[in-house]
């Protein structure tokens, strides 16, 4: 009787994702995802949010980078590093202003999207907000990060440089141009410190304190 008792217990215990109803599974995920996006914006957007943050931190692109070293070799190291600080303060003043859009997107998701987020790997969640929120982002970004960008002298001589690079094939033509490039590494670091702060919360749900993340991903 004591083992039918216990496999009866493990059994109701053993929830699936078969048996979450299309309700939990759906307000479980928007949970999750909005506390992500709202964890993820609070972290980056603010002073050093990208600068100290090695996982995100921009570079200067491609082999640019390997010549700014160069550059400090020849005493211009303090305006290489003028540059690459203003690129991440740009990324840091760019991302609280997506805040209302990452919001929406996962007010707005599908069940399909919400069981297919649940159901899917490490990449799920980046590859949920990428095809949801880019376009609209990067339209938001640019302009806020073009103003920053464009207060540094060399700024304008990075992409004169990077144009002709570009040109010769030594730098792929996205990343000619400043701003442009820089919107794109402000994304691709938002929606990676999203899918963080929702793996946190996959792994250990108990932690959040919320009874419906833990019925949601405590589901095996």
């Amino acid at each position: 009787m004591g083992a039918l008792l216990l496999g009866a217990w493990q059994q109701a215990q053993a929830l699936s994702l078969a048996d979450l109803s299309s309700a939990d599974a759906g307000s479980g995920v928007k949970l999750a995802l909005s506390r992500g996006a709202e964890a993820a914006v609070a972290l980056l957007g603010r002073p050093d949010g990208f600068l100290g943050n090695p996982q995100v931190r921009i570079p200067l692109p491609g082999y640019l980078d390997d010549a700014a070293k160069l550059m400090k070799r020849f005493g211009q190291g303090k305006r290489i590093t003028e540059l690459e600080t203003s690129i991440n303060r740009a990324a840091e003043a760019a991302v609280p202003m997506g805040k209302d859009l990452l919001v929406n997107a996962v007010q707005t998701m599908s069940v399909t999207d919400a069981k297919k987020i649940l159901a899917g790997g490490d990449n799920s969640v980046t590859a949920f907000f990428a095809e949801k929120t880019r376009a609209p982002l990067g339209t938001r970004f640019l302009p806020v990060v073009k103003q920053a960008t464009d207060q540094v002298g060399l700024a304008q001589q990075y992409n004169q440089f990077a144009g002709k690079a570009a040109g010769l094939g030594l730098l792929k033509p996205q990343d000619a141009d400043l701003s442009q490039y820089v919107t794109g590494k402000t994304l691709d670091g938002l929606y990676l410190m999203i899918g963080e702060q929702e793996r946190k919360i996959r792994q250990d749900p108990v932690g959040t304190g919320s009874a419906l993340l833990q019925k949601v991903f405590g589901a095996h």
